[in-house]
């Protein structure tokens, strides 16, 4: 299935919020995407920051799939990094090759950029994301903290 995908810009609030909504929806975590919104002035801030990256799959108007991630700027060398945030799929869309054409944007855009590597998480249990990721990368295991500020 081949969707149109666009990338947000400081104007495309009403597709973020979209965004958001599909992400508590698939994530089953409404209090985290949906209990809280931001107010138009910080989406359009974030929007237009060009370090954060929103991507939408688009099935018509409606948000099926997305894509949040952030350009992380190294100081070791002079090259950036993409870290994936979030990654979904409406679940009426799942199986149809979208969360591949997102992260395939996002290839095309970090080469643009100059970015050496694209990075995301997944959560043990989420075979699906698992095996996708193996396919397009190469596995690292390693420990994640959360680390509350002071």
């Amino acid at each position: 299935m081949t969707l149109p995908i666009q990338r947000l810009g400081p104007n495309d609030i009403a597709l973020m919020r979209g965004i958001n909504a599909m992400f508590a929806d698939v994530f089953e975590d409404p209090d985290h995407y949906a209990s809280a919104p931001p107010g138009d002035e910080w989406l359009h801030a974030q929007l237009a920051n060009p370090a954060v990256i929103a991507l939408a799959a688009l099935d018509g108007a409606a948000v099926v799939g997305a894509l949040t991630g952030y350009v992380l700027p190294k100081l070791e060398q002079q090259c950036s990094e993409i870290y994936i945030y979030d990654l979904a799929v409406a679940v009426s869309h799942q199986r149809r090759g979208i969360a591949t054409a997102l992260i395939g944007h996002l290839q095309d855009m970090a080469r643009q950029i100059g970015a050496w590597v694209i990075y995301v998480q997944a959560d043990y249990g989420d075979d699906p994301a698992v095996a996708l990721y193996t396919k397009l990368g190469s596995r690292e295991d390693v420990m994640h903290f959360d680390i509350p500020p002071k």
